[in-house]
């Protein structure tokens, strides 16, 4: 609240001593000074304002700017030709009869925050320690690939194939490494990944680092959003850690163009304002380049700062008006308020006006925004610019709530367009709207080129060099492979195991990066503390209370565990840095991240999806794994899906193994694809917690865990035969219902361990395609159904998730098929009675066999009978779906 100046001459006084320490002794000691009012403030129990916005100005004054070296008729003409080439390869492939879609207005926006950038700051390939990582804002890829023509690195054939990449050579709609493997670093359409996966990014080149891995002190992510984009859970969730981390290697630069797809941000507000007391808050440097240098001249007239006042009153709706309408209407209603501020303009004309601009369009502004933000140490840097969507689109949609899916312009507005911007095309190249190149020796094409070789190199670009690695024999491991004998051990102890084996491996160790959210004692991974120590750019500034323990929590500035708290979303962008980190260090790391399996896939499968159009590798870990292995924890916690989420991604390789040679075989398995033979897959595995022994490594069972199914053993000796298939903790149940069938019912079973229903179904799947279109009449038979194919009797199959995991191979099994899973929400209770509940305990899985034996005729159903009485079955049970 303003209060009234009761002594003005003292205020005076005041702020005239305050600019005199400001020229004089500089920035430093303003600081210092104003802090120490502070505190003094405090102590005397005054309670300060605690706005953490400064004016709505940009914060870089004129008197402080820097000398450039941009070369501003240049840089204005190829600015011109990338608008153009952008504008021209959206509207032409909606042309084309199938209605591609694509976007203008995005990159219109924000074209001089990425040419400033590209001519003057992002270090390229060839440069000291490599390239910057670039999160471009997906939906300018037009730009990308417009200014990629003019460099040569695209052909005008490419850019005539834009989405159309079916058969075809053609260009993709966003970033997408996985469609442009040598182009793109990073997908970031999906909006609000992008923020968060150049924060954790930034953080992993800290800990490369600090670790002596690599070297990436003078490289920097930079990371591009739209401000509507903020309003995504995961676009802001982790800035605090930046801010903590102070991760001076990471720039954001916010496009404030005002707009979200359909409409304003903040009609009723100032976004600008309000990311800028959230980024304060979270302890980063917060820059705003707001207005652009045409407004320096009436700046220096605001001698009463009216004009400053008229900004602050003016909210985001009515900012978008003034570009979306004309110079007349905003000499109306933005100087129009005051007189002396109408007075200020009465020489101006209302295209004059009009053309007042903001900052992100004023390149010498954001050079200077740039440079300061690069010259930032010990915190994350945020950019506020703000610029207008669909600038110099005109009536085909500037700064219009329409504008963004704007694709299509009629012939009279690309003439306006290239008026605008002065492009240098002919009324004929404008009709057929001809994409425009200037000649190799031009002076655009030559001060491009060299710009960018004194920078390092094009970018995008994702070229690597893949690290010859080669993996130990299985055998090496052989301690994993034998029988437990006495001892109990759950899946996720083995997998401990597996990584103090590895890490010991002098080649594997230094590349291994375990990951862990918050719950290592949960998964029993606390000795990694100490032998490892978790990472911290801090090292350790207090001694832990456990300290005097064996497993005492560890923190280090070279240590090796990232442990994220309870953060999912930071943890599989920890983990997809580090997958990654072979395209984008040249340096390959082997990453585990272990969760509760339910709090993994499903919460943050877009992020794992947006890992696999990257080409990540590396292994995730579904810990606590099953709807029936977790005891207690109830329906949120009881994972019954996560293994069907799994197999929706193509690269995604997905097991679920039941004792510990299967688990080693499966990771050594992984090892040997991703990093000996360099496939752009990754791993999902789940483990459990559940304890029990395990026996040894079946001989000749290795490439059947591989492939997704072997046969585990056979109990009895009946010519009465049922065949039964299980999976993770519930392969034990079905051990026990074989020896229940065996015992009781005189019924022999050959008991199939399934370490993957997806890969078995992928294989067949892709069998079946080969033969769909086989024309020599020899067709392949699927592994599932050689496995099966001498089976006799009925085939029972029972897992710990929904019936539709092990029903997608049905197609593929030659014998009657019988499904037990767990669908439904699951509750709190024991694991014996989850599995009763559920009905895939060893009892549920002796009468389906029972059952299905009668009706294939091979026993009475008598038999039956007797075992719905034996076992004390309540028929009249609800479903478990539907309770």
């Amino acid at each position: 609240m303003l209060v009234q100046d009761i002594d003005p001459l003292e205020t005076q006084e005041w702020l005239e001593a305050f600019k005199s320490v400001v020229r004089i002794e500089g920035d430093d000691r303003v600081k210092f000074l104003l802090n120490q009012l502070m505190n003094m403030a405090y102590h005397e129990g005054i309670d300060l304002p605690t706005d953490v916005n400064t004016s709505y100005l940009n914060s870089i004054s004129k008197e402080k700017e820097v000398v450039t070296d941009i070369n501003k008729d240049i840089e204005e003409r190829i600015s011109a030709i990338v608008r153009w080439n952008a504008m021209v390869m959206v509207v032409k492939a909606n042309q084309l009869p199938y209605d591609l879609g694509g976007h203008i207005a995005s990159f219109a926006s924000s074209a001089t925050l990425y040419e400033v950038g590209f001519n003057h700051f992002y270090r390229g390939p060839d440069a000291h320690q490599g390239a910057d990582l670039v999160f471009f804002q997906g939906h300018i890829s037009p730009g990308i690939y417009s200014r990629a023509y003019l460099e040569g690195r695209i052909t005008e054939d490419q850019m005539l194939k834009f989405r159309q990449e079916v058969g075809k050579d053609g260009l993709s709609s966003y970033p997408h490494p996985w469609l442009m493997p040598d182009f793109w670093q990073f997908p970031t359409v999906s909006m609000g990944l992008g923020p968060i996966m150049a924060i954790f990014q930034a953080r992993f080149m800290k800990y490369l680092h600090h670790r002596e891995i690599k070297q990436t002190d003078k490289r920097t992510v930079w990371a591009y959003l739209g401000d509507g984009e903020t309003d995504e859970p995961e676009a802001l969730g982790a800035i605090s850690m930046a801010g903590r981390e102070k991760l001076d290697n990471l720039i954001f630069v916010i496009n404030c163009n005002l707009q979200r797809l359909d409409g304003p941000v903040r009609g009723n507000g100032k976004i600008i304002q309000e990311l800028e007391g959230v980024f304060h808050g979270s302890g980063w440097n917060v820059i705003k380049v707001i207005w652009g240098g045409k407004w320096d001249e009436l700046f220096a007239k605001d001698t009463q700062g009216l004009l400053k006042k008229r900004m602050e009153e003016v909210v985001d709706g009515e900012y978008q008006a003034y570009k979306a309408k004309d110079g007349a209407y905003v000499r109306k209603h933005f100087f129009g308020k005051y007189p002396e501020l109408l007075a200020m303009v009465k020489d101006m004309s209302d295209d004059e006006i009009y053309h007042l601009d903001r900052g992100g369009h004023d390149p010498y502004k954001v050079f200077q925004v740039y440079h300061s933000a690069k010259a930032c140490h010990d915190k994350p840097t945020v950019i506020l610019a703000k610029t207008v969507k669909g600038y110099g689109m005109g009536e085909a949609g500037e700064g219009q709530n329409t504008t963004h899916s704007q694709k299509k312009i009629g012939l009279k507005q690309v003439e306006t367009f290239a008026k605008r911007f002065d492009v240098p095309v002919t009324e004929e190249d404008v009709k057929a709207l001809n994409f425009y190149k200037p000649a190799l020796d031009s002076e655009e094409m030559v001060y491009m080129r060299a710009k960018r070789k004194k920078l390092g190199g094009s970018l995008p670009v994702r070229a690597f060099d893949l690290e010859q690695i080669k993996i130990p024999k299985l055998n090496v491991f052989e301690t994993l492979l034998k029988s437990s004998g006495d001892r109990k051990m759950s899946t996720t102890m083995v997998f401990n195991r597996v990584i103090t084996l590895l890490v010991r491996d002098k080649q594997l160790g230094p590349k291994i990066v375990p990951i862990i959210p918050d719950e290592a004692r949960t998964f029993g991974m606390e000795g990694l503390f100490r032998q490892l120590g978790i990472y911290s750019a801090s090292g350790q500034l207090y001694q832990p209370e456990d300290s005097d323990k064996v497993m005492w929590y560890k923190e280090d500035k070279k240590g090796q565990v990232l442990q994220e708290g309870i953060n999912e979303a930071g943890a599989i962008s920890d983990w997809i840095a580090a997958a990654t980190a072979y395209a984008t260090h040249n340096t390959t790391m082997i990453p585990f991240y272990i969760y509760y399996s339910k709090f993994g896939f499903q919460r943050v499968g877009d992020l794992i999806w947006a890992a696999g159009d990257m080409q990540a590798k590396g292994f995730l870990i579904g810990g606590t794994a099953g709807r029936t292995t977790l005891n207690g924890e109830g329906l949120q916690h009881q994972d019954g899906d996560s293994q069907l989420v799994a197999n929706t991604i193509p690269n995604c390789i997905s097991y679920d193994p039941a004792y510990g040679y299967e688990l080693m075989v499966i990771i050594h398995s992984g090892l040997y694809r991703m990093y000996e033979k360099h496939e752009n897959i990754f791993y999902y595995i789940t483990v459990m917690n559940e304890l029990y022994t395990h026996p040894e490594m079946p001989k000749n069972s290795e490439q059947g865990i591989i492939k997704g199914m072997y046969k585990l053993k056979t109990i009895g000796k009946s010519i009465i035969e049922v065949q039964l298939m299980g999976s993770g903790t519930i392969l034990r149940e079905v051990e026990k219902a074989a020896k229940m069938l065996a015992d009781d019912w005189g019924v022999k079973s050959s008991i199939w361990s399934v370490t993957s229903f997806n890969e078995l179904t992928r294989e067949a799947q892709a069998i079946d395609r080969v033969n769909r279109f086989n024309t020599s009449g020899i067709t392949q038979v699927p592994y599932i159904t050689k496995c099966l194919e001498d089976a006799n009797g009925p085939i029972i199959v029972a897992t710990d998730y929904m019936r539709n995991f092990a029903e997608q191979v049905r197609k593929y099994v030659p014998n009657r098929y019988e499904v037990l899973g767990t669908d439904g929400f699951g509750r709190s209770d024991s694991r014996a009675a989850l599995r009763e509940f559920f009905e895939v305990n060893a009892k549920y899985i002796t009468i389906v066999a029972l059952k299905a034996l009668s009706d294939e005729g091979e026993i009475d159903i008598s038999i039956f009978t007797k075992a719905i009485k034996k076992y004390k079955f309540n028929i009249s049970k609800p479903n478990p779906m539907t309770v």
